[in-house]
């Protein structure tokens, strides 16, 4: 996985501009949500149900023989700016330690409400694996 940053640039800090891979086997990963496995939310905090919702995304990746360090794009939707941006230290903290210090290609877009009340933040993701 090579890194893309055009000279001159300023690295960005907790993503990357880009992200080149070799061909191998691509895994599509839906939105998911700040809910376990039985789609109950234990919090409506946004700090948990970002860790809850990233813990999701890795099992679904799991299931395909993946790991985190495979993740090269997420996408992350969250309806309540003030929240994320209050909470952006312990953000880091839940993503270093699922991910460590990868940091695929990302986008935060903020949006209106989401699907499953009382959902703070959804995450999909797009990871390559191997072959």
């Amino acid at each position: 996985m090579q890194h893309l940053l055009p000279e001159g640039w300023t690295p960005p800090v907790g993503y990357s501009n880009g992200i080149a891979v070799p061909a191998g086997r691509m895994v599509f990963i839906a939105g998911q949500v700040g809910w376990n496995a039985r789609q109950e939310f234990a919090s409506d905090r946004i700090t948990p149900q970002f860790a809850q919702a990233l813990d999701n995304v890795l099992a679904v990746l799991a299931v395909a023989g993946g790991q985190a360090h495979h993740i090269c794009r997420i996408t992350a939707y969250c309806c309540n700016k003030p929240a994320y941006l209050a909470a952006r230290g312990e953000l880091g903290a839940v993503w270093r330690e699922r991910m460590g210090r990868h940091y695929p290609a990302m986008s935060m877009v903020f949006v209106s409400d989401l699907l499953d009340h009382p959902a703070q933040i959804e995450l999909e993701a797009t990871a390559v694996l191997p072959v």
